[in-house]
């Protein structure tokens, strides 16, 4: 791997504000990298497919498909992770070198000894956190009704218990998924691009999207949308939806980056 591909200046940088012709830009750049160099986007999507599969298959056998809904509504709250490769590959582009998936895998071998294991292991402590609270909910409001599976039957979705439960679960959830998401937008970029610690990296990022929080809230929801629509179709969607918003993920950052 070439000098220009390792070298990372230190600190975390000055970020301009984002636009919607910026957040359109982006998109487009990232469409782009995704048909240029679509092995590890696919691969990393198939995985993420592949264990969205497997949890359904497993609540459906247990026959506690409300694990289910825990699980369809948390993935988005760490979906960035199964990004990173496609932050990489755009890096990569964007810095003039070829990108392949054995360059890829070695850049994300090399960042355990650096500071996005800390911020990957928040998320995911995060989303656990998330399940205990919608257990927590969902035992609150329905813990001594029978349960119907979801797979055959929402009724006890529909009581006023039922909805109760997910009107303060949606709340619960949306909360944490804000949190996360103002972590994650500039935080996991600039940690792939920076020798920055991961304390600074996510408050630079809560500080970016509490400053510009029309824009970048608009841009929580189109991405939370589109996630849960790529979900719908037996998670098939993921693999085309979940590396175009990884490449565009990268160009967010980088466009808004000033060198």
């Amino acid at each position: 791997m070439s000098g220009a591909a390792l070298e990372r200046l230190h600190g975390a940088p000055a970020l301009n504000p984002p636009t919607p012709v910026h957040l359109r830009a982006a998109l487009a750049a990232g469409w782009l990298d995704f048909v240029a160099a679509p092995a590890f986007g696919l691969l990393a999507a198939a995985l993420s497919l592949l264990a969205g599969w497997a949890m359904t298959a497993l609540t459906i056998w247990a026959g506690h498909t409300f694990w289910l809904v825990l699980g369809v509504f948390g993935f988005p709250l760490v979906a960035p992770i199964t990004a990173l490769g496609t932050y990489e590959v755009s890096r990569l582009r964007g810095l003039g070198e070829t990108p392949t998936v054995g360059r890829v895998l070695q850049t994300l071998w090399a960042e355990r000894t650096r500071q996005l294991p800390p911020l990957a292991a928040l998320m995911m402590f995060m989303l656990l956190f998330w399940f205990f609270l919608g257990h927590m909910i969902f035992a609150l409001f329905l813990g001594l009704k029978p349960m119907t599976n979801i797979m055959s039957s929402a009724d006890v979705f529909l009581s006023v218990d039922g909805l109760m439960m997910l009107a303060l679960g949606s709340l619960v959830g949306g909360l944490f998924a804000l949190l996360l998401y103002a972590i994650c937008v500039m935080g996991l970029p600039m940690l792939l691009d920076r020798e920055v610690d991961y304390v600074t990296a996510l408050l630079t990022s809560i500080g970016v999207v509490r400053a510009n929080a029309g824009v970048m809230l608009a841009w929580a929801v189109f991405i939370a949308l589109l996630l849960l629509l790529a979900m719908l179709p037996a998670f098939l969607g993921l693999l085309v939806v979940l590396p175009w918003l990884g490449h565009t993920s990268w160009h967010v950052y980088a466009g808004l980056r000033v060198e």
